[in-house]
């Protein structure tokens, strides 16, 4: 049951809800400015309810993964790596040629189903490197280094440690946003 999760798992995750959401418009998000199937992207081409749909979409699909896990009574290290493979999955999906969106939005779908209160430093994290450098990006990572001091506090690394891999693959998806925020200064 448990390899049945994982497989259904990613291939949830290829559900590109930019990419849906860019057809609805009679856009192809892929030829687009950052040429990305997520949130952001879809947003910065189409408008703000694209984004808020493809932000709902793709973090939905994160906390389905999470349920279904659970529902299936399946143990929380089965279902940690659910997360991890619907966050590559929507990263990497098979029917694009493995390009897909960045992972941001399924991440946080994933991380507020498994543990809200673990994931709540992430948005602590976020807020305070976001009022300081007024970067999103940026913002992002010092919510990452929160999220993970949480998962240490807690005593739970090695439970997590795919949520840690899922983390590495977004960070080397957003390497460019990062040089970019880091070379303007924000």
């Amino acid at each position: 049951m448990t390899w049945l999760y994982w497989i259904i798992s990613y291939f949830i995750g290829n559900f590109l809800t930019a990419f849906f959401v860019g057809k609805v418009y009679g856009v192809n998000l892929q030829e687009e400015r950052s040429k990305n199937l997520g949130a952001r992207n879809a947003g910065s081409v189409i408008g703000k309810a694209a984004f808020m749909w493809t932000f709902l979409g793709d973090s939905l699909k994160g906390v389905l993964v999470v349920l279904l896990g659970s529902i299936w009574n399946l143990e929380q290290w089965a279902i940690i790596v659910g997360g991890c493979l619907v966050i590559l999955g929507h990263m990497y999906p098979i029917w694009l040629k493995f390009n897909g969106g960045k992972g941001v939005a399924t991440f946080i779908g994933v991380g507020l189903a498994l543990s809200p209160t673990i994931f709540s430093f992430m948005i602590v994290g976020t807020a305070i490197v976001f009022s300081i450098t007024r970067s999103l990006t940026l913002g992002m990572l010092g919510g990452f280094v929160f999220y993970i001091g949480a998962i240490v506090l807690t005593g739970q690394l090695p439970l997590y440690i795919p949520m840690l891999v899922a983390i590495i693959c977004m960070l080397i998806k957003h390497t460019s946003n990062i040089k970019e925020s880091l070379r303007r200064g924000k």
